[in-house]
């Protein structure tokens, strides 16, 4: 052990020593070339721990380095409160990264990848509960979870449904409003049905106290199984994914929580407009393919709301979940945590779910995370609760202040703007200094985030991410940071499409910020140009602001809708079965699937088919040799790679037919797994920068395009598919939200 650890110390000790070395300018180009070069030579081994050390090491020299000269040389003097005063603010948000990058080398140390243990013996499995929390969902998206739930591979006798329904409480459905007791009456009906034409528990409280922790509390008083799984409404789990989570109980009687990732169907807004959702990494990939595996190794995965598997026995000892915050499940984490309980989490993407896709979605769901998370750095505090290792509070903390972007993110785009406009030196420095120190811990930054992210994050897709996020949440800081009890819990709306292109109705802003940006590029120029004697300082403002003007442009591009008629997600699948009509049978090639029907090529012969007639067909197959059948009438003919593809939907949706619709989307949890394994491929500084620049020019003009008349407005529409059949006589539930608005409507009507 003492010979794989004393390169690391060694490296350690010489890092240290170089951070309070007096150095000249020349001496610290040298010095920081050198650290750049040693930092390059560790990460040519990426899973060697002492490597791994070595880099983060020399990185910090060059970080602690620049602290140090950004601290004592360039402020500005107390005297001149102008420029002190912005100056300090910048220094201050400078400070703050410097502060989360110590914090991710800390989490980052050394990721675990865990491995589930083996089950001796089906007797010593434990009881489940599944709980499916719902507020406003449709039936249609319940039913296709309930389905998944029900296919995992686990005892039947062992395993228990819930459908926790928030939406037809006791409360809701004897409201004082007729128009909201009828909508939760109805619903309440509705869901009855469903769950019992399932054969699933179906469950509505008396009233709606602290949210979905409050639901979840209550599922706890009416069932009694040793384990609890959450599931969210759209969050459908594969049939292993009580195998891949359950057995690790069974080795640590202190287990508490067992995560899995959360994986998406669907694109977010920024990969829907900027057209990436099949070919970069998705945003949650990075921190749940690393961040959450680094935690891991401190005992500090938390819980994120849904997937993951929760002892029942641990959460009494807490009284059940929190509901002190709006993110109920990094605070129920952090009170177990804090009792001495342990989590696990297992990097493999276990269930398939949905993302908001229009911007106003996104942004609520970020200002409830954002909101949330500083509720529990403020309430809890979670760097002082006792209870916690010293590695859970620096986790927890950093988790919690890593919320605090908006406010560095906005003083970088904003900073720039008072030395071109106003000429107020916050900043002070010549191009020498800059270059030696701050340009090459740019450079080590950029190495870092490539090093410990690359597979998950391209190159200046993060800053895109936080400055689209910034401008909507720093009136979520302010208002938490005024009133911590303050927030409360709103539902995310998913599954929304969109009938044309069009600007998000919050676009304004970002148009705003693009031309006060572009008006500063254009000034500075022009400065440059005609100042006898153009100061250094002037020359790295302008460049700055022309990278913040990149970010704003193509974040115009993430605020520019794109039409989106899809309401059903697919996914590709891949799987042989048999086509029957009549006394006919075709063998088919199942290409992909989703809730309203699947696709299919014909690999031998194709039947006569007219896309406009009434054709209608049963498809069957396998699992385990048992046939899985359900029928099917065809809805289009397209070519794909010169041979037909035939769009088959479901003319009726039974019980039966979301059975196999789980059977043929949710079997393999391989197919998730190969989803992401293909996005995940490193994209170099030079071509993501490049890749990026085509973003931030073709994506502004798109989006200007819009803002001139060339976009329709955005308007959000549901569409109908095949109604759920759930009872003997056919008796029907449409369960969509127009269906809803037009009784509704009716009752105002007659009010």
């Amino acid at each position: 052990m003492m010979c794989t650890k004393w390169p690391a110390l060694l490296a350690g000790f010489l890092a240290l020593t170089l951070l309070w070395l007096p150095l000249s300018l020349q001496a610290q180009l040298v010095l920081s070339l050198a650290a750049l070069g040693v930092m390059f030579f560790g990460m040519t081994r990426p899973h060697n721990t002492v490597f791994r050390f070595i880099t983060f090491m020399f990185c910090a020299v060059l970080a602690l380095r620049y602290a140090f000269w950004r601290t004592t040389e360039t402020l500005p003097a107390v005297s001149e409160p102008m420029n002190f005063i912005p100056g300090l603010l910048l220094y201050i948000a400078e400070m703050y990264c410097l502060l989360m990058l110590a914090v991710s080398f800390f989490m980052l140390a050394d990721p675990l990848k865990r491995v589930a243990p083996k089950v001796r013996s089906l007797d010593e499995l434990p009881s489940v509960d599944v709980f499916i929390p719902t507020y406003n969902e449709d039936p249609e998206l319940l039913a296709s979870t309930l389905a998944a739930a029900k296919s995992m591979i686990y005892p039947r006798d062992k395993l228990t449904i819930w459908l926790l329904d928030d939406g037809g409480t006791d409360a809701k459905r004897t409201h004082k409003d007729p128009v909201v007791a009828l909508a939760a009456t109805r619903r309440h009906e509705q869901l009855k049905a469903l769950c019992k034409a399932m054969g699933v528990n179906y469950h509505a409280r008396k009233k709606n106290d602290h949210a979905k922790a409050g639901n979840l509390n209550d599922g706890l008083r009416v069932s009694s199984s040793d384990l609890v799984v959450v599931f969210d409404a759209d969050h459908a789990p594969v049939r292993e994914f009580l195998k891949e989570t359950v057995s690790f109980f069974r080795e640590d009687p202190k287990l508490f929580l067992v995560q899995t990732p959360h994986y998406f169907l669907n694109p977010d807004p920024l990969e829907k407009n900027l057209r990436t959702f099949r070919s970069m990494p998705s945003e949650n990939e990075m921190f749940y393919s690393v961040l959450q595996r680094g935690l891991d190794k401190w005992n500090a995965s938390f819980f994120c709301g849904s997937a993951a598997v929760l002892s029942r026995k641990a959460l009494a000892t807490v009284g059940g979940f929190s509901g002190q915050s709006i993110t109920e499940d990094c605070e129920t984490a952090l009170s177990l945590h804090a009792k001495g309980w342990h989590s696990v989490y297992v990097d493999k993407p276990l269930i398939a779910g949905l993302q908001p896709e229009t911007f106003v979605a996104f942004i609520g769901q970020r200002a409830r995370w954002c909101q949330g998370m500083l509720q529990i750095l403020i309430l809890n505090r979670p760097f002082l609760a006792k209870g916690l290792t010293m590695g859970q509070r620096i986790c927890y903390a950093g988790i919690n202040l890593f919320w605090l972007f908006p406010l560095s993110r906005l003083a970088f785009m904003l900073s720039p703007l008072l030395y071109i406009f106003f000429s107020l030196e916050i900043y002070q420095a010549n191009i020498q200094e800059f270059g030696v120190y701050a340009l090459t811990y740019l450079i080590a930054s950029f190495a870092m985030q490539s090093y410990l992210y690359g597979k998950v994050r391209w190159p200046w897709v993060s800053e895109l991410y936080e400055y689209v996020q910034s401008i909507m949440l720093v009136g979520s800081i302010v208002s938490v940071i005024r009133n911590p009890r303050k927030p409360t819990f709103n539902v995310t709306a998913k599954g929304q499409t969109l009938d044309s292109d069009g600007l998000s109705p919050i676009a304004i802003p970002y148009f705003v910020m693009f031309f006060v940006l572009l008006a500063a590029a254009v000034y500075s120029v022009w400065r440059l140009a005609t100042e006898p004697v153009a100061t250094d300082l002037l020359m790295i403002v302008a460049l700055w602001n022309v990278i913040n003007l990149g970010v704003a442009g193509a974040g115009l591009g993430v605020v520019a809708e794109r039409r989106e008629l899809r309401r059903n997600q697919r996914l590709p699948i891949r799987r042989h079965g048999l086509l029957r009509q009549g006394g006919r049978t075709w063998t088919i090639i199942l290409l992909d699937a989703s809730s309203g029907g699947v696709s299919v090529q014909f690999p031998e012969h194709e039947p006569e088919i007219d896309p406009d007639s009434d054709w209608t067909g049963e498809i069957e197959v396998r699992r385990g040799g048992r046939p899985v059948t359900f029928p099917v009438a065809i809805r289009s003919v397209r070519e794909f790679d010169g041979t037909n593809v035939f769009g088959f939907a479901y003319p009726e949706r039974m019980p039966a037919t979301f059975m196999a619709i789980a059977e043929i989307m949710y079997s393999d949890q391989g197919v998730l797994q190969d989803r992401i394994a293909r996005r995940q491929v490193r994209l170099g500084i030079l071509r993501g920068t490049l890749r990026f620049g085509r973003w931030s020019i073709v994506e502004s003009v798109r989006a200007i395009g819009y803002l001139m008349g060339f976009g329709r407005s955005e308007k959000t529409v549901s569409h109908a598919d095949a109604p759920i059949v759930v009872k003997d006589n056919n008796a029907r539930i449409p369960g969509k939200a127009a269906d809803l608005a037009a009784a509704i409507s009716g009752v105002r009507s007659h009010a």
